[in-house]
């Protein structure tokens, strides 16, 4: 492609989707519900009443999906395995019928020439576990520790790359503190619970994934680039807070083997009183990873703000005392997020700089953006804004690359328009547009520009 910069040899692109956001079939052979099931069905919660029960109908239409990517010539698609589908209790019978699906998908896949890559929890918790307790408890860890040894025994021979967790940024703060994902709760210190075992639960998978043998291992991270709203002090100590939530909890106890020294000044009271940390927990959770995967859409601007709430027994655990602020003079997506791709070279930058030999090889995992999709006349999708940010981003990996920093795959989010969570089927993430009523496929310019790009670094 003239004038875009070239890509390391043996770079891998690909394509990513989840299970909940595209499979539909939510009832069907033996799948149990998940935290979203009944969160989407909660009156209220999700835009327009949306639900994932049909989503994209992927469980069905899996071979029409997996040749979309065969024509897009991607390396590698990154889908996730559905907990409740798999272990339909969370724990005790295996579901056969569910584990076959994927047996099925990844020998489509690896029969078109796409390298699988599997992520074993993208939010949907069977509801049975969040009945006991959910992430806030170490049983939930414990579990996924033995539904991932049982999907690595029946899979791990075929599926080269595994991701343990995705976002769980989003799984333990929005979804237990700020109440907008599944469970939608908005608690304290369950909340930072959350945070501790699903790294615990990091760790087990981890350990259950090199005991059957399989090639990598890794995690996605959504790490953001937050930047100060002034150059006051006061703002500066916000995005110190801000990072420490979004970024440091997580990096920190992985890359580092420790915990943030930040955490105190971030959560207070709700981390200082806190007895869900066990010795050898930090031993568990920084093994040592074949590569870390991240997810990264946009900056954050962060100015500080006042304590919402004084009581520690009331106070959520995503009240660190900064606000998020629009960034000025940026085109916003969608989403309404700020469209600035410099920042995502500073961000792997930083990260290299903060983390050096021990940050892994990184695979961008996610990268892509919600636009204001249109259908013209003859049926096409010309969604130049989409396609400008997809070329700017990786115009901005690229330089990451020449930087220094190591990073050795990337994957567009997404293949599909799908269930997009809380915003129900509002906002359309996908390269090709679903029509949901007769679940037409529909590539969009983004999806013929991403093919043209993979076969240019291809020669």
């Amino acid at each position: 492609m003239s004038g875009f910069p070239g890509f390391p040899s043996g770079f891998v692109f690909g394509a990513a989707t989840a299970s909940y956001q595209i499979e539909g079939a939510a009832r069907e052979d033996g799948r149990g519900p998940s935290i979203w099931d009944t969160y989407s069905h909660t009156p209220g919660l999700v835009v327009n009443g949306d639900t994932g029960d049909v989503a994209c109908d992927h469980y069905h239409r899996y071979p029409e999906d997996v040749a979309l990517l065969r024509e897009l010539g991607v390396d590698s698609y990154r889908f996730s395995l559905a907990w409740p589908r798999i272990v339909p209790e969370g724990s005790g019978p295996v579901n056969p019928k569910g584990l076959d699906f994927y047996s099925r998908l990844v020998d489509e896949l690896l029969e078109a020439g796409i390298e699988p890559a599997a992520t074993l929890y993208h939010w949907d918790l069977p509801q049975a576990l969040e009945d006991r307790g959910g992430w806030r408890v170490r049983e939930t860890a414990e579990r996924f520790a033995e539904y991932t040894a049982v999907v690595a025994e029946h899979l791990g021979d075929r599926v080269p790359r595994w991701i343990t967790l995705n976002e769980p940024w989003c799984s333990a703060f929005l979804g237990y503190s700020i109440g907008r994902h599944a469970p939608g709760a908005k608690e304290g210190t369950p909340a930072l619970a959350a945070v501790h075992h699903l790294l615990v639960g990091h760790g087990l998978a981890v350990q259950a994934l090199r005991a059957a043998g399989v090639r990598e291992v890794g995690i996605t991270l959504n790490l953001d680039r937050n930047l100060p709203a002034t150059d006051s002090a006061a703002d500066l100590a916000a995005v110190v807070r801000a990072d420490t939530q979004h970024n440091l909890v997580w990096t920190v106890p992985i890359l580092a083997g420790r915990y943030a020294d930040t955490e105190e000044d971030t959560f207070g009271e709700l981390i200082t009183a806190a007895d869900f940390r066990r010795d050898g927990d930090l031993e568990l959770i920084s093994q040592p990873l074949d590569f870390l995967g991240i997810n990264y859409y946009r900056p954050i601007v962060v100015a500080d703000a006042p304590l919402r709430e004084a009581d520690p027994a009331k106070r959520v655990a995503t009240d660190n005392r900064y606000a998020e602020v629009r960034m000025p003079d940026v085109r916003e997506t969608a989403m309404g997020w700020a469209v600035a791709p410099d920042t995502f070279t500073d961000l792997l930058v930083a990260l290299k700089q903060q983390y050096g030999d021990a940050l892994p090889p990184i695979h961008i995992t996610e990268n892509g953006s919600a636009e204001h999709d249109t259908v013209s006349e003859d049926g096409a999708v010309h969604d130049t804004d989409r396609v400008d940010y997809l070329r700017d981003h990786l115009t901005a990996l690229r330089a990451a690359i020449d930087a220094g920093v190591d990073v050795q795959g990337y994957y567009v989010w997404s293949l599909l328009d799908n269930f997009e969570w809380a915003f129900g089927y509002d906002k359309r993430f996908g390269i090709v547009r679903v029509d949901y009523d007769t679940q037409v496929r529909t590539p969009k310019d983004s999806y013929h520009w991403y093919r043209q790009l993979i076969a240019a670094q291809r020669g």
